[in-house]
């Protein structure tokens, strides 16, 4: 079943209750091993326990996803953090109704800081990334911490008018003495 019409929309509440990957994953994990031969077995363990410690949180803050036995990894991402976000299936993935969701930061590196894979709600749960990394970034400072500054957007529409006609003449005026200069017989070389 392909992913994206599995459960379009998806309320914040059923995305918070999102905490392991779907049962699939671990058949996407089988089927991917059987690519290496005889190593099969050496893919399969690793994979396995993955499947099997892969854990996600969801929350109004951010999105952790932790995983490991002997080597415990975590990552913690709040939505300010969060630069771009990709959806990325190969044919295994959607036959079986899987696709990963990548999540890019400015961290510096070219990949992705975190991969949700064993998803079936990926439209949703990418439509609800985008829309919480979307609230994050317009998240404006207090006025009390800005001591007595004005807030970007804040200022009214008519004040902001002013101000660009303003510049507007101001270029003008420049753009006239320069023309003029140019014009004065010298082909714009001003010699002292």
């Amino acid at each position: 079943m392909d992913p994206e019409i599995r459960n379009p929309s998806l309320s914040p509440e059923e995305i918070f209750v999102i905490e392991r990957p779907d049962s699939a994953l671990m058949s996407y994990y089988v089927l991917a091993s059987l690519v290496a031969g005889p190593f099969f077995p050496f893919v399969l363990v690793p994979l396995y326990f993955r499947y099997h410690t892969m854990r996600y949180r969801f929350s109004d803050e951010g999105v952790s996803m932790r995983w490991g036995i002997l080597f415990r990894k975590e990552i913690n991402l709040t939505f300010a953090r969060i630069q771009d976000i990709h959806l990325t299936s190969n044919f295994v993935e959607r036959w079986l109704g899987l696709a990963r969701i990548q999540i890019q930061t400015a961290s510096g590196s070219a990949s992705a800081e975190m991969v949700i894979e064993g998803i079936t709600e990926v439209r949703a749960l990418r439509d609800f990334l985008y829309s919480r990394m979307r609230g994050a970034k317009g998240l404006s400072v207090p006025a009390a911490s800005t001591a007595g500054a004005v807030a970007p957007g804040s200022a009214p529409s008519s004040e902001v008018a002013s101000v660009l006609r303003d510049a507007v003449a101001e270029l003008r005026a420049i753009r006239t003495v320069l023309e003029r200069r140019s014009a004065g017989g010298n082909g714009g070389r001003d010699h002292g």
